[in-house]
């Protein structure tokens, strides 16, 4: 700018008309007439041009008068302490708040940080472009691209591309995605590999919760599922810094080609047309465009120099394994995409590794395999008894055909009372089924057979009978014949005659006193009318 206008100024000194000067110069014949003004304010027309820079001091000193000078800092009188203390580390607040208690300062803290930025001003960062060797290295990153229709569903949903750009040549690999899950980075990463024919020794990543699960420079701690990935394919993880985007620059620059030159102005059918018709714009347009860094073409320099230095792809596919953290609840399971997978129950409360595959679930502890089963579906359940507290097994296990076959083994009259308990209606005996079967344990099974025959021989078989028989040791006594048993007739003193039960509603002593029946109601209530008289 001050050049031209310092053409102009010649043009006057050489007496050249404002309307010729405005003609070849391009401008307005006002702006000729202005600096033909202020040339003349600024004394310029006499003697020698100066050069451009006293030039520009002289139209400036016209242009824009002087300030009048701006009054000190009140810190300034401060300044030796503040420089040490800045030395220190010392930041402006405690700086403010020294000088305030410990030498009087009646400054306001935003003139003490003003000063502070005085003194140290703001130094420009420089930095250095790095350029690497053929396949030593590729960046990797995702970029929102707006919204597409999900071809499954027909669903309109939100999608991002990943781009792969290898560093040395520029070529890259894109494609749309849905998410930026686990499963899909990897995936976009392999689908990469075998776009290019090669894997790069190294892959500068984002810090994104899919490769980096805690952003530190140092000591980065790669996902887990990302780490078993590079050490398949033999490539190196290189975090980037946190909030230095020009650490990626080359795919970042990727990524902004792509929105610009593929998705500007497009509209597409779905993903997968979006994605056919970007995999074409990447080898037809970005990979023979004439690069502004490089100055070659992306596709020619991969295929010429840097496709023979990559790193060849291993003779297996990766096995496209995911690592996640459950926590193994009371119920002995772990919950991974909705379903259930039982583990040992002495791992309850532990955080467990669970590697899943589409096919397999493998769960670890502390490195060791201690489950597997096959994929469920979510809600569904995959359990071993194995994994459950002994008591509680026994438990699972006592379904009613379990407790009949178990029952059998015992003996006749156990398999008998089992059989009678689990036939009633409508209570569910299967409980009390349970409870008998295990006196076995208590008793033996001989004493729980000998038991059963003898409730069984008294049409008492109930557990509380079973168990006051086991507990006194009667199951030995000799039992009487079960026919006459049967046919035993009891007699009862200080009881009513038949006549006083069977009165009908015209007796005058109809309603005077209650009708029971011995038999019927059993032993508890022959006892309250009176007692038999054994045979």
């Amino acid at each position: 700018m001050i050049l031209d206008v310092r053409e102009l100024v010649r043009r006057v000194r050489a007496g050249q008309t404002d309307r010729a000067i405005a003609r070849e110069l391009g401008v307005a014949r006002k702006t000729v007439t202005k600096y033909r003004k202020l040339a003349v304010r600024a004394d310029l027309l006499k003697g020698p041009l100066p050069p451009a820079g006293e030039f520009k001091a002289r139209l400036d000193g016209i242009l824009s008068p002087s300030r009048p000078p701006r009054a000190p800092y009140k810190a300034a009188a401060h300044r030796d302490r503040i420089e040490a203390w800045r030395e220190l580390g010392v930041s402006s607040r405690p700086i403010f708040e020294r000088l305030r208690e410990d030498h009087k300062y009646t400054g306001s803290y935003s003139s003490v940080y003003r000063y502070v930025l005085h003194l140290e001003g703001k130094t420009p960062i420089g930095f250095v472009r790095i350029e690497v060797e053929p396949g030593e290295e590729a960046q990797v990153d995702f970029g929102y691209a707006g919204r597409m229709v999900d071809p499954k569903t027909g669903e309109v949903r939100k999608a991002w591309v990943f781009v792969m750009t290898l560093s040395h040549s520029r070529h890259q690999y894109a494609t749309f995605v849905f998410d930026q899950k686990v499963e899909t980075w990897l995936r976009c990463h392999r689908e990469s590999f075998e776009y290019f024919g090669g894997v790069p020794k190294k892959i500068l990543v984002d810090n994104l919760k899919s490769a980096i699960v805690k952003a530190v420079l140092h000591e980065p701690v790669a996902q887990r599922s990302y780490r078993e990935f590079a050490e398949h394919y033999d490539f190196l993880i290189s975090p980037c810094r946190v909030r230095t985007p020009e650490h990626k620059g080359k795919v970042e620059s990727g990524v902004k080609y792509v929105k610009r030159n593929f998705l500007a102005g497009r509209t597409f059918r779905d993903l997968t047309e979006a994605n056919t018709k970007l995999l074409q714009w990447v080898e037809r347009i970005a990979g023979t465009r004439l690069h502004g860094t490089t100055k070659e073409r992306p596709l020619a320099r991969f295929l010429q120099v840097e496709k023979e230095t990559l790193i060849p792809l291993p003779t297996t596919p990766f096995d496209m394994g995911v690592w996640k953290q459950a926590k193994l609840h009371p119920d002995c399971h772990v919950v991974v995409n909705g379903a259930y997978y039982s583990a040992p129950h002495r791992l309850i409360g532990n955080r467990l590794w669970v590697r899943t595959n589409g096919r397999d679930v493998l769960i670890f502890h502390d490195y060791e395999r201690v489950a597997s089963h096959a994929w469920g579906l979510p809600g569904t359940r995959r359990t071993l008894r194995d994994h459950y507290p002994p008591e509680k097994v026994a438990y699972l296990m006592a379904t009613p055909q379990y407790c009949r076959d178990k029952a059998a083994r015992v003996g006749e009259a156990t398999a008998t009372v089992v059989g009678q308990l689990l036939a009633e209606r409508p209570l569910d005996r299967l409980r009390t089924v349970q409870a008998i079967l295990r006196l076995a344990e208590k008793y033996g099974p001989r004493r729980l057979e000998a038991a059963c025959r003898r409730a069984l021989c008294f049409d008492d078989p109930r557990y509380a009978t079973i168990k006051r028989i086991l507990a006194r040791g009667i199951e030995r006594d000799p039992l009487p014949d079960v026919e006459s048993s049967r046919q035993q007739k009891l007699t009862f003193v200080f009881a009513r005659s038949g006549s006083e039960i069977f009165l009908t509603e015209g007796d005058p002593d109809h309603g005077s006193q209650s009708a029971v029946d011995p038999q019927a109601q059993g032993p508890a209530a022959v006892g309250r009318v009176g007692h038999p008289e054994r045979a």
